[in-house]
């Protein structure tokens, strides 16, 4: 019970002297791999048909459309910046909730630092807390609350970024609780049904997350009160944990460990611009790529084996027409684009790649299966075996049990520094390397606007 009342007493706590020096340093690592998602993702259409939208709808100039080129108000600027967060589907996540706290909590706390001129002490201790935020409550409505039509990364990101938002305000535990609470009646429905459907509108919930958490904290520190008990609820069964699932859920995970476990260090990267489930995959085949010249016109069919949840979720072919958004949740899309081209990054989601008959017709001889033994092991292990049956009966195979950017197989500082430029694309690399240069020492950084403005 109250666990509301302790998430907010934590978060509102949070000081960079009293973190592990680990947490802090992944904090950094999450803002570092945000930077490269917000790069790869500006080369969607999509995207640019979003910035142009929001970029029509004027307003202050407080805050910075990272990567843009204009400035706009709070709101705006955390919009855009959680819909390139989100985009091209590189960002990272936390496996035990099925949600990515970063594309919403990053986005919420740059735009606000930066309207107040706040340094990156400030921003970090935000970053901390709006991932504990976001994360717990994840956990502790996974997996029903994903089977029961929801992304958590709208919903429950929307929680992070008020917190985050509300220790940016300076606000006190009755403030951060009253943000939480403001947050449970503005936070999006995040439907799940648009994901699955492969419709572009899918790229915005880290925004609309962002958004919502900065409007529930504002409307916190102006006296506006929400419910103490938003998250476990009352005797009216209304809290998130009991509406937003059919089924059981596990309120205990939201204070499990508060203060001593931080779910920062638990938080993974990913190395591929697809769905998590299908980087075994995907790694596999770049490994199988990269051993053997693998010509992709002497590929008669390749099985991918793997556990249930992955042949659900992301089994399911492509086909002309289809966009970006399926082609990131799709097996076959994804083995076929790094058989072609040995990469899979912002380029394979371009929509001219993603319709090219070559490659379409390719995915077409991927068949994806599920496997007794992988589906037993799982979720401890998120395994994938790959198959490639090629002309003259030549047979190669690799099997992945835990993709690359698990934190048991950690993606490293070096990694993701070597994101950040390659999604870089054709940026100005003196300001790449001076955005990776400040990301690194956020913690002494006097004011963010020196790491926004050169983004």
């Amino acid at each position: 019970m109250n666990e509301t009342r302790k998430l907010a007493a934590f978060c509102a706590g949070i000081t960079l002297g009293d973190l592990p020096r680990e947490v802090v340093e992944k904090a950094k690592l999450c803002i570092l791999d945000y930077l490269a998602n917000v790069y790869g993702s500006l080369e969607l259409d999509a995207v640019a048909k979003v910035v142009s939208y929001v970029r029509s709808l004027g307003g202050p100039k407080t805050a910075t459309a990272l990567g843009c080129g204009f400035k706009t108000g709070i709101h705006q600027a955390a919009f855009v910046n959680g819909v390139t967060a989100e985009a091209i589907e590189a960002q990272d996540g936390l496996r035990f909730g099925g949600n990515h706290a970063g594309t919403a909590v990053i986005p919420a706390a740059l735009a606000l630092a930066e309207e107040s001129g706040l340094g990156g002490k400030e921003v970090l201790e935000a970053v901390v807390a709006g991932y504990e935020a976001a994360n717990r409550i994840a956990a502790a409505v996974h997996p029903g609350h994903t089977l029961s039509g929801f992304l958590p990364t709208g919903t429950c990101g929307a929680f992070g970024a008020a917190c985050a938002a509300a220790r940016l305000m300076g606000l006190d535990e009755q403030g951060m609780l009253n943000a939480l609470g403001n947050a449970g009646y503005v936070l999006p429905l995040s439907m799940g049904e648009q994901l699955m459907g492969g419709y572009t509108v899918k790229i915005i919930q880290g925004g609309q997350a962002a958004a919502c958490g900065l409007t529930a904290s504002g409307l916190a520190r102006a006296g506006i009160t929400g419910a103490p008990y938003v998250l476990e609820g009352s005797e009216l069964s209304g809290g998130f944990v009991q509406i937003t699932i059919n089924g059981e859920s596990a309120p205990g995970k939201i204070t499990d460990g508060l203060g001593s476990h931080y779910t920062l260090m638990d938080v993974y990267f990913k190395p591929y611009t697809a769905c998590r489930h299908t980087h075994g995959a995907a790694q596999a085949v770049l490994e199988l790529v990269r051993e053997d010249r693998v010509d992709p016109r002497e590929v008669e069919g390749v099985d991918v084996y793997t556990y249930g949840i992955a042949q659900m979720a992301v089994g399911k072919g492509i086909s002309a027409g289809d966009t970006f958004v399926t082609a990131q949740f799709s097996i076959p899309y994804v083995v076929s684009a790094c058989l072609c081209d040995r990469d899979l990054g912002p380029g394979q989601l371009r929509e001219d790649r993603v319709a090219d008959p070559l490659l379409l017709a390719l995915s077409k001889r991927v068949q994806v299966h599920c496997d007794d033994e992988l589906n037993r092991v799982y979720p401890e292990k998120t395994s994938s075996r790959v198959e490639i049956s090629l002309e003259g009966g030549r047979k190669l195979s690799k099997q992945v049990d835990i993709p690359k950017g698990d934190p048991r197989d950690p993606m490293t500082l070096d990694d993701l520094e070597e994101k950040v430029r390659r999604f870089a694309g054709d940026r100005d690399p003196k300001k790449v390397a001076e955005a990776i240069r400040r990301i690194k020492a956020m913690d002494t950084l006097a004011d963010v606007r020196g790491l926004t403005e050169i983004i």
